[in-house]
C-alpha cells in the first residue's frame, strides 16, 4: 500500500474536523482526525448558574463556551429569550454566527465580534472592537471552559468592569489509543512527515504529550504546522521558527476557509 505524500492531522475538538477533513481529501491530502482536547459539559445547579439578566455584556470565549451555556440556561429554566439590552460578544464570526442562529437569539440582540477582515479572531482584536463602544459595559460575564486565558478579563478589570469568570465545560488532554498512534508510527518509519494544525497551546501540549509516550518526538520535530495564532510558535518545535531542520510553520485565522488555504499553500 502506498503512504500518502501529504497527510493533515486535525487536532480540533470532536466535530469540529470533519468538514475541513472532506476538503482537505479532496485537495489531494490524507486527513486524519485526532482530537487533541476533549470536551465535556458541565452539569451546574440552577441557583449556581449565572443568568445573563444580571450583566450588561455576555462574552464568549469560544464556540463550545457559547454552546454549552445556553444548553444550561435552556435546561435550567427552559427556552427563553436573549434578555433585550444584553450585548453578547465573540472573539469571531464563526462563533457570532452561532449566536445569531441559536433560538435565543433574535434579530435585535448585538452580537459583538471582530469582523472577517480582522488581523486575527482572538481576545485581543475583541478588546479593540470593545472599545470602540461609547463606554464599556459594567457588569460581564465571561464565558469559557475551566482553563483558558485571562487576558480578556484582566484588561476590562483595569478598565473597571466587574468581571464574573463561569467556566461551562471541562477541557482536558485526549489520550490516544493504540491504533491512531501506529498510524502515526507507520508515517514516521516511512520518511513521511505530518502537517498538524494547532489551534490552542494546551492542544499543542497534549498532542506532544501522546507521542512522546510514544517514542515519536523526533518525527514530530521533522513536521510541518498550521497554526491559527502566532502564540503558538512557542509550542511546537524549535526548528519551526529559526533552528535547523525541515520544519515549517504557516500562521491563519481560526476558520475553515482560512485554514483551508493555509494548507494547500504547505
Amino acid at each position: 500500500m502506498s503512504t500518502p505524500a501529504r497527510v493533515a492531522v486535525l487536532t480540533r475538538p470532536e466535530g469540529r474536523n470533519e468538514a475541513l477533513a472532506g476538503r482537505l481529501t479532496d485537495a489531494g491530502w490524507s486527513a486524519c482526525i485526532l482530537p487533541a482536547l476533549e470536551i465535556h459539559p458541565l452539569d451546574v445547579p440552577a441557583a449556581q448558574l449565572p443568568r445573563p439578566d444580571d450583566f450588561d455584556m455576555v462574552v464568549f470565549v469560544s464556540g463550545n463556551a457559547a454552546k454549552q451555556y445556553l444548553r444550561q440556561l435552556a435546561a435550567a429554566h427552559g427556552p427563553r429569550p436573549w434578555p433585550a439590552g444584553v450585548i453578547a460578544a465573540t472573539v469571531g464570526p464563526a462563533s457570532a454566527q452561532a449566536l445569531r442562529e441559536s433560538p435565543a437569539f433574535g434579530a435585535n440582540t448585538t452580537v459583538l465580534h471582530p469582523g472577517d477582515e480582522a488581523a486575527s479572531h482572538d481576545s485581543e482584536a475583541l478588546w479593540a472592537v470593545l472599545c470602540g463602544l461609547p463606554a464599556l459595559p459594567t457588569r460581564v460575564l465571561l464565558v469559557r471552559g475551566t482553563q483558558g486565558r485571562d487576558w480578556l478579563g484582566d484588561k476590562l478589570q483595569a478598565h473597571g468592569a466587574a468581571v464574573t469568570r463561569y467556566a461551562a465545560y471541562l477541557r482536558q488532554p485526549a489520550v490516544w489509543d493504540a491504533s491512531a498512534l501506529a498510524r502515526l508510527g507507520g508515517l514516521a518509519e516511512a520518511g513521511v512527515s505530518a502537517t498538524w494544525l494547532i489551534t490552542s497551546g494546551e492542544g499543542a501540549d497534549a498532542v506532544r504529550a501522546n507521542l512522546d509516550a510514544a517514542g515519536l518526538a523526533a518525527w514530530w520535530r521533522q513536521c510541518q504546522f498550521v497554526l491559527t495564532h502566532p502564540t503558538l510558535t512557542r509550542r511546537v518545535p524549535p526548528a519551526c521558527h529559526g533552528a535547523d531542520g525541515p520544519a515549517m510553520v504557516k500562521i491563519c485565522l481560526p476558520n475553515d476557509e482560512s485554514i483551508f488555504q493555509a494548507f494547500v499553500a504547505a
